[in-house]
C-alpha cells in the first residue's frame, strides 16, 4: 500500500490529514507524525483477545469493549490502542473521541516500547482517559501494569504484577499472567524464535 507522498513530507499532519486514508493501514498519528507498524505477531493477538475476553466479562451494559480502535485525543493525535473500553454513546463512528474511552490497553512490542511506556501514556492522559493498562511479554514473565489518572492530569502506576490479578477499575476484571507467559514460552519452545 502506497501512502501519498504528500503525507510524508515532513511536515506535522493532523486527524484531518489522514482521515481518508485506507481502512486496512495500520496506522496512527502521535504528535503530527505518521506512524506505521507491522502486522502483530500471533503472541500480541493473542494476548489482546485473552484481555478483551477477561474484559468483556461483567461490562456494564452502557459501555463496549474492543480492539485496534482509533481515539482522537486532538487535532495531531490520533493513537490506536490495541483495547479500548468507550461509552456506546460514543461509539457511532471513527475514530472515537477519548472523551468517551474509559480505558486504554497496550500490549508492548517490540517496536512499540518508547511509544507505549512515553508518548502513548502522556497521550492518554492529556485526553483525560481514565484508565491505562500495560501488558508487557518483554521480560522473564508477562506483566501487567495499571495506571489510573491523578490530580494533575498525569498518570500513577496503582498496580503492577505478575501472577494471577484482579482490578476493579473500570470494573472488577481478573488476568491470569502466567497462563499467558507459560503461552509465550511455549511458542517459543516451538519456533524457536521471540514470539513478542
Amino acid at each position: 500500500m502506497l501512502v501519498a507522498p504528500e503525507l510524508l513530507d515532513g511536515r506535522n499532519l493532523t486527524v484531518a490529514d489522514v482521515a481518508n486514508l485506507p481502512e486496512d493501514l495500520h496506522y496512527e498519528l502521535i504528535n503530527g507524525r505518521l506512524v506505521l507498524s507491522p502486522s502483530a505477531t500471533p503472541f500480541h493477538q493473542y494476548a489482546s483477545a485473552e484481555l478483551l475476553v477477561a474484559l468483556r466479562q461483567g461490562c456494564p451494559r452502557d459501555l463496549m469493549v474492543t480492539f485496534d480502535q482509533s481515539v482522537m485525543v486532538d487535532g495531531q493525535n490520533e493513537p490506536r490502542p490495541d483495547l479500548v473500553v468507550i461509552e456506546k454513546s460514543g461509539a457511532g463512528g471513527s475514530p472515537v473521541l477519548a472523551a468517551d474511552v474509559l480505558l486504554a490497553v497496550e500490549v508492548v512490542s517490540r517496536d512499540s516500547v518508547t511509544r507505549d511506556l512515553r508518548d502513548k501514556q502522556k497521550l492518554y492522559a492529556y485526553g483525560g482517559i481514565p484508565s491505562y493498562w500495560l501488558l508487557d511479554p518483554l521480560g522473564v514473565r508477562v506483566t501487567f501494569t495499571q495506571f489510573l489518572l491523578g490530580e494533575g492530569g498525569v498518570y500513577h502506576r496503582h498496580l503492577h504484577a505478575d501472577d494471577v490479578v484482579t482490578v476493579d477499575v473500570p470494573w472488577e476484571v481478573t488476568i491470569d499472567l502466567p497462563a499467558l507467559t507459560r503461552e509465550r514460552d511455549d511458542l517459543y519452545r516451538r519456533t524457536g524464535r521471540s514470539a513478542v
